[in-house]
């Protein structure tokens, strides 16, 4: 399990949006396979599109690039939108996702904000997200909006 000590968050910078592009078309394409949709250029284009250096962190271990997550005010302006979050494939299944999720999470309650996103139908992230207390808000033929409110014990602070 990864503690603490060894992960941490850095504001993404404009080069770091290739790694990432890369790390998406890693690790979205078994899903977007079994979905009939993986498309190489389109896995990478979608976030090279929707980068924001503004809300984007790098994922370090060990000061090594590890994975990214963006969090963006929501459409609306009702809460967060969580994306781009994506590990590194030696990284996973260890817990960093989890300690990183809940660091973000903590983030959102403190400002007593809700944290929606969208994962693929059938991908296994979605256990993660479940767990960690967002729960189904709506789907379509590829993907699923869930949607985290933010803790009672947050809000009252």
């Amino acid at each position: 399990m990864h503690g603490e000590t060894n992960w941490s968050l850095r504001p993404g910078r404009p080069e770091d949006v290739e790694p990432m592009a890369e790390l998406r078309a890693e690790a979205m394409r078994s899903d977007l396979e079994r979905l009939g949709r993986y498309d190489e250029h389109r896995v990478r284009r979608r976030l090279r599109e929707g980068f924001s250096p503004a809300h984007t962190s790098v994922i370090e271990l060990d000061g090594a690039f590890a994975g990214c997550v963006t969090v963006r005010p929501y459409e609306d302006g009702d809460g967060l939108y969580l994306e781009h979050f994506y590990l590194a494939a030696e990284t996973r299944g260890r817990g960093l996702g989890t300690a990183v999720l809940r660091a973000l999470l903590g983030r959102a309650d403190a400002a007593g904000a809700p944290v929606r996103l969208v994962v693929l139908r059938g991908s296994a992230a979605r256990r993660l997200y479940e767990r960690e207390g967002f729960t189904f808000e709506s789907e379509d033929p590829v993907d699923v909006t869930l949607v985290r409110t933010p803790s009672p014990r947050a809000a009252g602070r």
